[in-house]
C-alpha cells in the first residue's frame, strides 16, 4: 500500500488564466508551487469549487511548469459541483489538495509508451507525453472526443503505420515537438479517425513488427467503457497496461475509502482506494478489466 505522507500538499492556488472550450470544456490555470514542483503524470488535485461547497473535485493534471509554479487543468463542467468551478475568475483563490495518486511509471527508457486518452481523460496522457519529451522517451498519443479538441490542432508531419489518410491532425503543442500523436471521433470532426480511440490505437499496433509491438506499453485514462476497449487491446496484443480510474471521490486522501475498487493480487481479493492506492493500477490486477 502506498505511503503519501508528507506528499501531498494543501495550498491557495491563485486562478491565473480560465478559457471556455466548445463541449462545456475549461482549462485552468492556477499558481501553485509545491504542486508544480512534485507533480508526475497520471496524479491529481482535489478542489474546493466554492465555500458553500465543503467535498472537493477531483481533477487530473495536464501540465505542470515547476519553474513558474503552475499546474494546468482540463475538465468539463458536467454537474453542480464542476459548474460552479467554472465560474471561478482570474485572480481567485481555490484551495487545493495535491498532487494526490500513484502515478504512472515512465522509467523504463527502453519502451514505447501507447498513450491513449479519452475526453477529460485526455490530461494525464498530455503530462505524460510532456515528461517522457524532456527526458528523451518514446511515445505516441492518441485522444478520442466526441466534442470539438480543446487543444490547438494542426497536420501531423509524421506518419504513423497503420493510421489512414483521413486522421491527419495532431495536437499541435506536441507536434512541435515531434511527439506524434493523432485524434479519433465519432461525431464527424474533420481530420480525426471515423471511429473509437482504442481502435486508432489498435489499429497502429497491429501494422507494427514483432519487435517494436513488444517494446510497446499501454497507458490509458477515460470513461470506464474505453478502458474496457483499452484492456482488451492489451490482452490482444499481449502488452503490458495501465489504466487510470475516474472515480467519485469524498476526502480524496485516502481517509474515507469511499472510492474503492476491487483487485486481485497473488490470487487473493482486496479492495484499494482509487485515490491514493491509484488512481493507476495494472489492468491485470482489475478483475472488472480481466
Amino acid at each position: 500500500m502506498a505511503n503519501h505522507q508528507g506528499t501531498i500538499f494543501e495550498e491557495q492556488a491563485e486562478v491565473l488564466a480560465h478559457i471556455t472550450h466548445p463541449g462545456d470544456q475549461f482549462v485552468m490555470r492556477v499558481k501553485a508551487p509545491k504542486t508544480a514542483a512534485k507533480a508526475k503524470p497520471g496524479q491529481f488535485v482535489h478542489l474546493r469549487v466554492s465555500d458553500e461547497r465543503a467535498l472537493r473535485r477531483p481533477i487530473s493534471i495536464m501540465l505542470t511548469d515547476p519553474e513558474r509554479g503552475t499546474v494546468d487543468l482540463l475538465y468539463k463542467a458536467i454537474g453542480e459541483g464542476t459548474r460552479l468551478l467554472s465560474e471561478r475568475k482570474v485572480g481567485d483563490t481555490i484551495p487545493m489538495l495535491g498532487p494526490i495518486g500513484e502515478p504512472f511509471d515512465l522509467s523504463d527508457t527502453s519502451k514505447r509508451y501507447i498513450l491513449i486518452g479519452g475526453g477529460v481523460g485526455i490530461p494525464p496522457m498530455i503530462f505524460a507525453a510532456d515528461h517522457l519529451y524532456g527526458r528523451g522517451g518514446d511515445c505516441v498519443v492518441f485522444a478520442g472526443s466526441e466534442v470539438e479538441f480543446p487543444f490547438a490542432l494542426k497536420p501531423s508531419a509524421t506518419l504513423l503505420p497503420g493510421v489512414n489518410g483521413n486522421a491527419i491532425l495532431a495536437i499541435r503543442s506536441l507536434e512541435e515537438r515531434e511527439v506524434p500523436s493523432r485524434l479519433a471521433s465519432n461525431a464527424g470532426l474533420y481530420g480525426c479517425y471515423e471511429g473509437h480511440v482504442p481502435n486508432l490505437a489498435r489499429d497502429y499496433l497491429a501494422a507494427l513488427s514483432d519487435e517494436e509491438r513488444k517494446r510497446c506499453v499501454l497507458l490509458s485514462c477515460g470513461p470506464h467503457p474505453m478502458l474496457h476497449a483499452v484492456a482488451r487491446v492489451g490482452r490482444e496484443f499481449d502488452l503490458p497496461t495501465f489504466l487510470s480510474l475516474e472515480e467519485h471521490m469524498a476526502c480524496g486522501i485516502g481517509g474515507c475509502a469511499g472510492c474503492v475498487v476491487k483487485t486481485v493480487e497473488n490470487g487473493e481479493e482486496k479492495y484499494r482506494r482509487v485515490c491514493v492506492d491509484g488512481p493507476v493500477f495494472p489492468a491485470e490486477l482489475l478483475p472488472e478489466f480481466a
